[in-house]
């Protein structure tokens, strides 16, 4: 180990210990193994080789595995920071104090990975989908459709769904290679399935990692193909299912079910199946929300001496009354005849609007009989009515003059 402690014997374990202590905090420059001018680039290459060489799945036996790749994580964030580092190389650990340095110790792994994401890039650790412990890529979302009745809304439904998805091979197992045969490592990659390129020129010149394009991110290559899949490891495959679409969903809406989709090209994640819900039109009701809405054309003599009358509703017909003298476009309220909400399951109401149909034709009896009725109309019955015709009256008047 090249350097010195900053902050002197302190910080150094004693002889007597037989190693050092875990109270204490070793030189950060002794940790990453590199001496005190290190410039950034070899600090940035330390952290990463010894990051990777004591990562806990790596040393799965070594109970101080995990203290280490955490203390080098520590020395790497104050050393790859010129402000910290200054402070560090002046005043030692003490420097730190209040400047903002996480606490390691009491951080997982993967987290402490995520936060240097771009350093591990191209390695088995790297990348938001590899590494030990970490979620692999995910595989191919897919997507059906279901239709229901305005009635199911109400319930919720079940539906059995038959469909074909690309899954793992029945003969290799997904491997893609003839059973008896072996693998060989990817050459290009290495093994690790991704491979690093350079990108722009310049000040501009950066890397990016990428799937390796000859094993397609798997990190190995198939020497005899199955016969089954022609070495892709994949074939298709029906699936039958049950969904259960819950109550108060809506047209359009979707229930995903997960890791029924395709599985990913290094077999590690699958993707889901959205089943996407059609609602069918109702001949008689429309929704708003979680209430039903009802239009319910009357008579005007209905609506002038009132009526009974059976209105249409999810579940069968229900008995509306109508009071006298209803107008058109007045609504009246079914309570709890709606549909539950989605999360609460609480029920809206049905709205029902009345619309006023007048006859086209009327036969001699009625013309009679609404000629009789026009004779005893009262036009000062509605205040809006003899307004306008007291203006009216005047303005034709002024016509005349």
């Amino acid at each position: 180990m090249c350097g010195s402690g900053a902050t002197g014997g302190e910080d150094r374990p004693s002889a007597a210990s037989g190693g050092r202590l875990i109270s204490e905090k070793a030189d950060y420059y002794d940790v990453l193994g590199v001496s005190r001018d290190a410039g950034p680039e070899e600090i940035k290459r330390a952290y990463r080789k010894g990051a990777l060489k004591y990562h806990p799945d790596r040393n799965p036996d070594d109970p101080e595995a995990e203290a280490r790749f955490k203390e080098m994580a520590e020395a790497y964030e104050v050393l790859s920071d010129p402000q910290k580092r200054q402070r560090y190389d002046r005043y030692g650990h003490a420097g730190l104090a209040g400047v903002g340095v996480h606490d390691f110790g009491h951080m997982g792994v993967e987290d402490i990975f995520s936060m240097f994401e771009d350093i591990f890039a191209g390695t088995p650790f790297g990348g938001r989908h590899a590494g030990f412990g970490r979620r692999g890529a995910r595989g191919v979302d897919l997507q059906t459709t279901v239709e229901l009745t305005l009635a199911e809304v109400v319930t919720g439904a079940e539906r059995t769904l038959e469909f074909e998805r690309r899954d793992f091979c029945d003969e290799c197992g997904g491997s893609g290679a003839a059973p008896g045969s072996e693998k060989r490592t990817c050459a290009t990659c290495g093994g690790y399935g991704k491979v690093e390129q350079s990108t722009g020129f310049g000040i501009l010149l950066g890397r990016v990692v990428t799937a390796c394009p000859t094993c397609s991110g798997r990190g190995t290559l198939v020497v005899t193909p199955c016969k089954g899949c022609s070495g892709t490891g994949r074939a298709p495959k029906r699936r039958v299912l049950t969904v259960k679409i819950p109550p108060g969903i809506y047209d359009g809406q979707s229930v995903a079910l997960r890791g029924e989709g395709e599985p990913s090209e290094d077999g590690t994640g699958r993707g889901d199946l959205h089943c996407y819900v059609r609602v069918a039109e109702h001949p008689f009701l429309e929704r708003s929300r979680n209430d039903l809405v009802c239009r319910l054309p009357i008579s005007f003599t209905q609506a002038a001496l009132g009526a009974k009358i059976e209105v249409p509703t999810l579940t069968g017909k229900a008995d509306l009354k109508i009071p006298r003298g209803a107008q058109h476009g007045q609504v009246f309220k079914l309570a709890g005849m709606g549909l539950p909400d989605l999360r609460s399951g609480r029920k809206g109401d049905e709205l029902v609007q009345v619309l006023i149909e007048i006859p086209r034709k009327l036969n001699a009896e009625q013309e009679k009989l609404l000629r009789q009725f026009a004779e005893t109309e009262d036009k000062t019955v509605l205040p809006e009515s003899s307004g306008f015709f007291d203006k009216l009256v005047d303005y034709f008047s002024g016509q005349d003059e």
